[in-house]
């Protein structure tokens, strides 16, 4: 599908708004469809789960990966399983959702020209946000449930992509300014777009009336200080991405908004390393 790129603005670009970059643009505007036909199948009384994992056989090589993870580290389940429907009555109607979700988005975003960005790093720092959010949301105080905030993690940073896009010029200046003056990468995206990536991220979930906190979360990554419904959601994301950040670039930072231990902070980096390196390949298989 050819890939619109919206014009260069001009020195002044505070005409240019975040649901601009999600105009006239297929890839961006229509949400996955078998994800929502799936949830709206899950939502139906009269629906079964044969029914939702029907919806997922018609695409085969969706099913291959579901039942990968489901058989992965990622789960740990003792003995094989080898139908969907089995798989949905081991994990539940929500986690297969966040599954199908994830595979079928990183998909979607799997490609950008002329290397301005590798994909490969992309995903697999969102994958081990994810993980590591995943695995905090255990520790912390909170009732956001694990799953949700899984997706959360993984799609913090979609903004980003929708950025080297539909503006690859200025998305590319950010970065380059970022590299070579080590300016904070969301203020330096202000001053030339007007807005930043997570303002865009959050406008596409909304966009593709994704849950509530995945807007959220997203809107509220770079506002640690406001407050909200999904603060607490946001904040373990926050956290989540600068453990995963540590952990990959082997780097220190500041974990003082995590609030658990070192012992307990050194098990999940061990734990969403050996996650990943199972489960990366299932997520992103290009090459």
């Amino acid at each position: 599908m050819k890939k619109s790129v919206l014009p260069m603005p001009h020195s002044d670009s505070s005409n240019l708004t975040a649901a601009d970059l999600l105009k006239g643009d297929l890839q961006l505007t229509s949400p996955p469809a078998i994800y929502f036909e799936l949830k709206k199948t899950l939502e139906d009384p009269y629906k079964s789960i044969v029914d939702a994992g029907k919806i997922i056989e018609k695409d085969p090589a969706l099913s291959i990966r579901l039942l990968k993870l489901v058989n992965s580290a990622f789960f740990g389940f003792p003995s094989r399983i080898v139908t969907i429907s089995h798989a949905i009555t081991l994990i539940g109607t929500q986690e297969l959702q966040n599954l199908v979700l994830s595979t079928l988005i990183i998909d979607r975003f799997s490609m950008l020209p002329n290397g301005m960005l590798s994909m490969h790093d992309f995903w697999a720092m969102s994958l081990r946000s994810a993980l590591t959010a995943r695995e905090l949301a255990a520790h912390w105080d909170t009732d956001e449930n694990d799953e949700a905030i899984f997706i959360c993690g993984l799609l913090h940073e979609i903004g980003k992509l929708v950025f080297y896009r539909r503006i690859p010029e200025l998305a590319r200046e950010v970065g380059l300014l970022v590299e070579s003056t080590d300016a904070d990468e969301i203020e330096t995206e202000r001053n030339l777009i007007g807005f930043d990536h997570y303002e865009t991220g959050a406008e596409l979930a909304k966009l593709w009336k994704l849950p509530e906190i995945i807007s959220e979360t997203i809107a509220l990554h770079a506002h640690p200080d406001s407050s909200g419904r999904y603060q607490a959601a946001a904040a373990i994301v926050r956290s989540a991405n600068r453990i995963a950040k540590m952990a990959f670039f082997d780097t220190e930072t500041d974990l003082s908004e995590v609030g658990i231990s070192d012992e307990q902070l050194s098990d999940i980096i061990d734990k969403v390393h050996d996650q990943f390196e199972d489960i990366f390949n299932i997520f992103y298989p290009h090459r």
